[in-house]
């Protein structure tokens, strides 16, 4: 995105900060894999929105205290041997130059140049507790600004979390933003579809795993999302399949949770289908239950919805269809009320996604359901989980059904950002067919 892009966003926090108020927004630090290794670098989601930076080892101030800096960046110095080993750094003068700042220095200037930004502040906006190291410093400037009050120098008296005013700024997704995200709905939607083509009975969940990275790696994308879960037969039922090492069985389901990330905007998507080609009759019927319930709750997207209200229809239709079965028993309303159905769906409907596959924002406002609005996108996630050591008719036992897509809130109601993946299950055995 353009440094315009990022600058804007900044200027709209500065004019929620209030007057005489300082933000500081460190980067992610980076994390050992094991002895010497680190892992791959992932910038805070945070910094990132506000800067468009993804290097370790940065700090961004914002002030409108300070008489000419309002945005102060402190970066990593460019290094000739360091570069040679870990590639290009922006340094001092490319953060002025490409980011749009109004000010920049090395990082190892933090401390010297820190109290002169606290300096007449009244408020400090920063996250306490998550980086013992910074805190320590960032309390250090503020003892050292506090002796000088005497001499007519002001220093924070109240510190309250940027995440009030960011992550209010995050849940509302721009153009710009919204454009990221449906390409990397354009682009799971391919790696979904590749992933059907070669799940045969025989092959090995990590081998869908390794073909949803290709797609995802050949169109460009930083990362997947989450750790892909490719769970096949009794592997579907559990929520968090992260292993993928089963070898499929003709007359598996398969469960796929994966999503990229593009441009630092994650999907999350979930399909579920036969590996053999075509569902048996009690994986057919769980499946339809799971979609209805799911095409309910995309019926129930629209501004002033709750995410509460839509996972009242989730549990509503997913019991009703449990009751039909037989797999618990009715009737509905003493079924739901007494949550039967949380043997077989014991997780959440929705989640916000964004640059964060649960993405930031809260879900209540002050106490009360936080209504839906456009802008906002979310996920819609129903499913039916029945163990292999489940109390039921052994043809019901190891059948795992979610179904996902990610949804955007629009003035008039909704855009299912994925709906190019198929779902219907007639649909579904066609493309299978197909392969």
């Amino acid at each position: 995105m353009d440094a315009s892009i990022h600058a804007a966003r900044r200027q709209r926090l500065l004019d929620q900060m209030g007057e005489r108020a300082v933000a500081i927004i460190p980067s992610a630090p980076t994390a050992i894999r094991n002895n010497d290794v680190e892992h791959e670098y992932r910038q805070d989601s945070d910094l990132f929105y506000l800067t468009g930076l993804d290097e370790p080892e940065s700090v961004l101030i914002l002030s409108t205290a300070h008489e000419k800096h309002h945005a102060v960046l402190f970066v990593r110095p460019r290094n000739k041997e360091r570069e040679i080993w870990d590639g290009p750094r922006i340094g001092v003068d490319g953060a002025k130059e490409h980011l749009a700042v109004d000010e920049a220095f090395e990082i190892a200037k933090l401390d010297a140049e820190l109290g002169g930004y606290l300096s007449n502040a009244e408020t400090l906006l920063y996250h306490v507790g998550r980086d013992a190291t910074l805190d320590a410093r960032v309390f250090g400037a503020m003892e050292a600004t506090r002796r000088r009050h005497r001499y007519g120098i002001d220093f924070p008296t109240t510190i309250v979390d940027p995440a009030k005013h960011v992550h209010e700024s995050r849940l509302v997704k721009d153009a710009h933003e919204l454009e990221a995200m449906r390409r990397a709905a354009k682009v799971t939607a391919e790696a979904h579809d590749a992933a059907m083509t070669i799940a045969r009975p025989g092959a090995y969940e990590f081998e869908v795993e390794a073909e949803l990275l290709r797609v995802f790696r050949k169109h460009g994308c930083e990362r997947p999302a989450y750790g892909s879960i490719v769970g096949s037969g009794p592997n579907a039922t559990i929520l968090h399949h992260r292993r993928n090492d089963r070898r499929m069985a003709d007359g598996d389901l398969l469960l796929i949770d994966a999503g990229c990330e593009l441009d630092y905007y994650a999907s999350d998507v979930t399909r579920t289908f036969p590996v053999s080609g075509r569902f048996t009759e009690p994986q057919r019927a769980i499946y339809d239950v799971v979609l209805r319930a799911q095409l309910a709750c995309i019926d129930a997207v629209a501004p002033g919805a709750t995410l509460e209200a839509i996972h009242d229809v989730a549990v509503r239709e997913l019991t009703r269809g449990l009751v039909d079965l037989g797999l618990i028993e009715g009737p509905l309303d003493a079924a739901i009320e007494e949550q039967r159905y949380k043997p077989y769906y014991m997780h959440r409907t929705s989640h916000w996604l964004g640059m964060d596959v649960h993405d930031v924002g809260p879900y209540y406002d002050q106490g009360t359901p936080r209504a839906l609005a456009p802008g906002y996108v979310l996920t819609i996630e129903p499913g039916l989980y029945i163990g292999v050591e489940a109390e039921v008719d052994p043809k019901w036992r190891g059948i795992g059904v979610r179904i996902e897509d990610d949804l955007l809130v629009t003035e008039s109601g909704h855009e299912n950002l994925t709906a190019a993946i198929p779902k219907d299950p007639a649909a579904i055995e066609s493309r299978l067919a197909a392969r």
